[in-house]
């Protein structure tokens, strides 16, 4: 239940830093660390077993990682565009975009009786290439217009997602037994991880949010959507069955956003932190409510939902 009310959580201490900003302004420097734990708790329910799940969903998984590192940049410039927005926030639309696909999207598909071992296995190669496209991805859309410190964001990267991703993986193939103990809090510490960034975000932000927060809020659903769509339709159309299909949707639609933020914050202003900040709230919102949506339709013999 405690996890089920992330998005009520995330609106509640965001109000707190936003009516409290002096609060969160001092713990500017925890983000980082915060979204370094946040990668070891999901190693940590990794083992190599579920990459090998790669070989045996090659297709699905090739076309979900391609709409994830193609649907979700585009879409988010193109929003940004017809939105007007200035460079700051064009950035962090760009970021949210160019991240691989939340952990939430596990817990997502697992509800909305997905393929969970395909979701996981997609996560896992999007987070691990991530960390190479997301610098090349925003620096190509908009490297033209303000300086990306590609090679900064590739080392931060390494050292935020891809280190600690690892480090889990080897934890839990050596130790699963006390791994297997433990697992249990996982959710409940990456849930505290990244309502605390979200609310350091606001914090740091809240003098702007009041200007602009409507206008980001609107794209961010707007993205969102685009994202769950077209995850969950081009690969309905390309012949894939319902289960896969939801997977996908998932996948592309519900971005690491926390690392987003935090990449906005270390290499660019608060501000570009907004949308990333929005969209965590927001997709854990519509996730379950189309997770909810789902899980009340079957999944055998479909062709369409």
């Amino acid at each position: 239940m405690v996890i089920q009310l992330f998005p009520l959580w995330a609106l509640l201490l965001s109000a707190v830093a936003f009516f409290q900003p002096d609060w969160f302004v001092g713990l500017k420097g925890q983000i980082v660390p915060l979204l370094t734990i946040i990668m070891l708790a999901m190693g940590l329910t990794l083992s190599p077993a579920d990459f090998k799940q790669v070989l045996k969903n090659r297709t699905a998984m090739g076309v979900g990682v391609l709409l994830q590192f193609l649907v979700m940049p585009i879409a988010a410039f193109g929003v940004a565009l017809a939105f007007g927005f200035d460079t700051e926030l064009t950035v962090g639309m760009l970021l949210v975009g160019s991240v691989a696909g939340g952990t939430s999207s596990n817990v997502m598909c697992y509800l909305a009786k997905g393929d969970t071992a395909l979701s996981i296995s997609m996560t896992a190669i999007s987070t691990l290439i991530g960390v190479i496209l997301t610098p090349l991805l925003v620096s190509l859309m908009i490297g033209q217009s303000v300086d990306v410190p590609v090679a900064g964001m590739l080392m931060s990267l390494f050292k935020i997602v891809l280190l600690p991703v690892a480090g889990g993986v080897l934890i839990n193939t050596f130790f699963s037994q006390y791994v297997r103990k433990a697992e249990p809090i996982f959710p409940y510490v990456s849930m505290f991880a990244i309502v605390l960034i979200i609310a350091i975000v606001v914090a740091l932000s809240a003098s702007k949010i009041i200007q602009v927060g409507a206008v980001i809020a609107a794209a961010v659903i707007i993205h969102n959507a685009i994202g769950l769509t077209l995850g969950y339709w081009v690969t309905k159309l390309l012949g894939f069955d319902t289960k896969v299909s939801r997977t996908i949707a998932f996948e592309v639609g519900l971005q690491n956003s926390g690392l987003a933020a935090a990449l906005a914050v270390q290499f660019f202003t608060p501000m570009a932190a907004l949308p990333g900040t929005l969209f965590s709230v927001w997709h854990n919102i519509s996730g379950s409510l189309l997770a909810s949506y789902w899980s009340r339709r079957p999944v055998e013999n479909e062709t369409s939902d």
